[in-house]
């Protein structure tokens, strides 16, 4: 190989995809300016834009080095790197300043980490190993088990910060990853399965909270809140009676694998004791937040307030905005966090539908691109890491803009390479990075 063909240029522009850039490129710009107008009313619109752009200046230079970084080197490694993911996980809670009751952020003087955006991307190259590692065995247990295991790893780590809404993505990309894999349908339907109850039983209990209850149902929902047990006992009656049907058909020799029983007690059972997670460390703005999503005329001056401000700022835009710092909603302070996770009301607001159909329009080019680069990779991991970046950002562009919009609940997710954060810019173009290196190799043996 020629010393042109090997500098850091040569592999970047050797392998980079052009369309993939471009909308990397033109969402990072977009992002600024959206920042700088959602900054410009608290008087610090330059501190703010100049943290993004040293956040983008920090993340080119991981980019640029990270291309240079043979992209199969992650898998002959793995363990050391889900190793490094988890000491992140721990570190900030040793480490992290608390801020309103979360531990998610460690300081370095001036500067702040977030570590679980770097985690984030870990696991997606940690997960993506262990399919790859395993795909003959792709339809044993043990496939299942390991996930579990691997997500287990992060999303109790994550919940002891705690960050329920960073957690959210993880199961998307163990359910596409394991789809994609060939696993079992059966095992996929588990962690479906998981993700439910992890996520249901607290949102239940949040609407049983919202109704009128008789006095005896209204003690019983306050057990579960304060009790553990009393969500674990009926799991382990619903483990009981699929055991003892198991154990019918099997008299009336209907021969089921005694796995299926077992698979899915293990489930039931890890996905109650996460669902008790979460309920005892869902901070009470967040409570409100699935109430007023549920039932919005609850609070339309409170907790509904954001999304109401949101709505008006992205209506009144209407087809070619109100122009760049000319939006009320966003210069009169009117929306809420609006310079992270409300930036796509800005961009609605003082760009109208134009700019909003263009952010979503880079973001299904980004996505396309992504999932391109994973059909041509030349190997099952590339395309596995591939899949799961892409849908990674699926996940975060679906979830914001369908929360903003008043489709979901408020979960305090960023815009990925708009929405101001040093952690979440400098993880995505790392992100963007590894795709890079995939794309560059995918013609070459090493």
């Amino acid at each position: 190989m020629s010393p042109k063909n090997s500098s850091i240029a040569g592999r970047f522009f050797r392998g980079a995809d052009g369309w993939l850039l471009f909308s990397v490129a033109a969402l990072l710009v977009i992002g600024c300016f959206a920042v700088y107008s959602a900054s410009f009313h608290y008087g610090i619109s330059s501190k703010y834009i100049t943290v993004q752009a040293a956040a983008i200046l920090i993340g080119v230079f991981l980019m640029l080095t990270i291309v240079q970084i043979n992209y199969r080197y992650y898998k002959d490694f793995d363990t050391a790197v889900y190793i490094i993911s988890i000491i992140l996980l721990i570190a900030v809670l040793v480490l992290g300043k608390k801020v309103n009751g979360a531990r998610r952020w460690i300081d370095f003087g001036p500067l702040s980490f977030q570590p679980v955006e770097i985690a984030k991307l870990l696991y997606i190259l940690v997960f993506a190993s262990f399919l790859d590692k395993h795909w003959k065995k792709v339809k044993k247990p043990m496939i299942l088990i390991g996930s579990f295991l691997l997500l287990m790893g992060h999303f109790i780590l994550i919940m002891a910060q705690p960050g329920f809404s960073s957690t959210l993505s993880y199961f998307l990309v163990t359910l596409v990853l394991l789809y994609v894999a060939g696993a079992e349908f059966f095992y996929i339907l588990c962690v479906g399965l998981f993700c439910v109850l992890s996520v249901g039983i607290p949102v239940g209990i949040e609407i049983l909270k919202f109704n009128d209850l008789s006095p005896h149902m209204t003690l019983f929902v306050a057990a579960l809140q304060t009790n553990a047990w009393y969500i674990l006992a009926p799991a382990g009656v619903v483990i009981f009676l699929m055991f003892a049907v198991w154990w019918f058909l099997w008299k009336l020799r209907t021969r089921v694998s005694i796995m299926f029983p077992i698979l899915l007690s293990l489930v039931i059972l890890f996905g109650s004791l996460a669902s008790v997670s979460v309920e005892k460390n869902l901070k009470d703005y967040q409570r409100k937040r699935i109430v007023v999503f549920l039932y919005p005329e609850s609070d339309s001056r409170g907790t509904g307030y954001n999304v109401v401000q949101s709505k008006i700022a992205m209506g009144s835009g209407k087809l070619t905005g109100k122009g760049f710092l000319k939006g009320s909603q966003t210069q009169l302070g009117f929306l809420p966090e609006q310079h992270t996770d409300f930036i796509f009301s800005v961009i609605g607001e003082e760009g109208g539908w134009v700019f909003s159909q263009l952010v979503i329009l880079l973001y299904f080019i980004f996505v396309w691109r992504a999932l391109v680069i994973a059909r041509e990779a030349r190997d099952r991991y590339g395309s596995y890491i591939a899949l799961g970046i892409a849908s990674m950002f699926t996940f975060y562009a679906v979830i914001n803009i369908a929360m903003v919009t008043g489709l979901m609940p408020v979960a305090g997710v960023p815009l990925l390479f708009l929405s101001y954060g040093g952690s979440s810019i400098v993880s995505s173009l790392c992100a963007v990075g590894v795709l890079i290196s995939i794309n560059s190799r995918r013609h070459m043996n090493g």
